[in-house]
């Protein structure tokens, strides 16, 4: 266990190589922070952590730059995660706000992601499994065509056209779209066929084509629109120093979505903040990142995440500041649709 003048050291050694991307020596610690020791014995604790793993010496005459380990401890001791300021928090809610549907709201929170992080940011779509239908509607296009639209509690609009087998009047068209909306409002997603199995022996054989049709289209759909979903935004801030010898990995690493969706981690409590770093990540492409990661939904449920990806050498407390208070935004526009 290190001692707490050590962990001090470690602490200002990561934010002068955040801020410098410059090995760091003891005499610069001793002249920019207040460690209140002298730089000889800031050598003899950078010594000791370099024994310990938390430190290592790119080069014999260079200073020192934190190890995954480093930068593990420092995120783990953090005394308090970086505040955002009152215009920032504006600045969110207001960006946000404007929203009128999830995509958009899931479009802008990557963009305002990658611009308070300057990372790459990533959102997740809320997961189909974890939605429930809030209306379903039919609106009649012609006499044998039918529009349906599905919305979910969680914004999630799904749009498809049915072709009818045969004209449907218009007071059909209500009889059915009632009958739906009363069996499946409510319903989760994966519950919607069985609570409609048993609707085309309650229907007029005259209604029962239309609501045939309807049921088919219905149920396709949330096979094929039941994948897990993510949007990127900021991958030109990967052009940086840090990624100069792997960036071709790293792209293609962020083409995987399904790696993306397993390191963004489970969607538990939406308040829990998740950091990976270095090879705490198992995909070999992501293993000079860090990824800061938060779950985002409604209340006490979670209903997807969304987080960063970024060098190791990145500014935790101000990045888990901008990922949780995004998140949080997210989850109370979400509550509001």
């Amino acid at each position: 266990m290190l001692d707490d003048r050590k962990l001090t050291v470690l602490r200002a050694i990561v934010e002068e190589f955040v801020s410098t991307n410059e090995p760091v020596g003891s005499k610069a610690l001793a002249d920019r922070h207040a460690l209140g020791v002298s730089s000889a014995t800031i050598r003899n604790d950078m010594m000791s952590l370099e024994e310990e793993g938390y430190l290592a010496q790119p080069h014999t005459s260079a200073g020192r730059v934190p190890t995954d380990k480093g930068y593990r401890l420092f995120v783990d001791r953090l005394s308090a995660v970086k505040p955002l300021s009152g215009a920032e928090r504006r600045a969110i809610e207001t960006f946000l706000s404007g929203a009128i549907d999830l995509d958009e709201i899931v479009m802008r929170t990557v963009r305002l992601l990658s611009l308070l992080t300057q990372q790459v940011a990533v959102v997740q779509y809320p997961s189909l499994t974890k939605s429930s239908v809030k209306h379903v509607e039919l609106v009649p296009l012609a006499p044998r065509r039918v529009m349906m639209v599905v919305i979910t509690n969680t914004g999630r609009v799904e749009q498809r056209v049915i072709e009818v087998p045969e004209e449907a009047e218009e007071s059909a068209v209500d009889h059915v779209r009632t009958m739906l909306n009363t069996a499946v409002v409510g319903r989760w997603l994966n519950d919607v066929p069985e609570a409609v199995d048993q609707l085309p022996a309650q229907v007029e054989p005259s209604e029962r084509p239309l609501l045939s049709a309807v049921l088919s289209v219905l149920l396709e759909t949330l096979v094929e629109r039941n994948e897990e979903k993510i949007v990127l935004g900021g991958t030109a801030n990967l052009a940086a120093d840090d990624f100069s010898s792997n960036l071709r990995d790293l792209l293609e690493a962020l083409e995987e979505h399904v790696v993306l969706i397993r390191l963004l981690g489970e969607a538990g409590d939406p308040s829990m903040l998740t950091v990976r770093i270095g090879a705490e990540n198992p995909h070999e492409g992501f293993q000079t990142t860090s990824i800061v990661s938060a779950g985002y939904g409604v209340g006490d449920s979670s209903l997807a995440r969304l987080g960063v990806v970024g060098p190791t050498r990145m500014d935790y407390p101000g990045t888990m500041g901008a990922v949780r208070a995004v998140a949080r935004y997210v989850g109370q526009i979400l509550a509001q649709q």
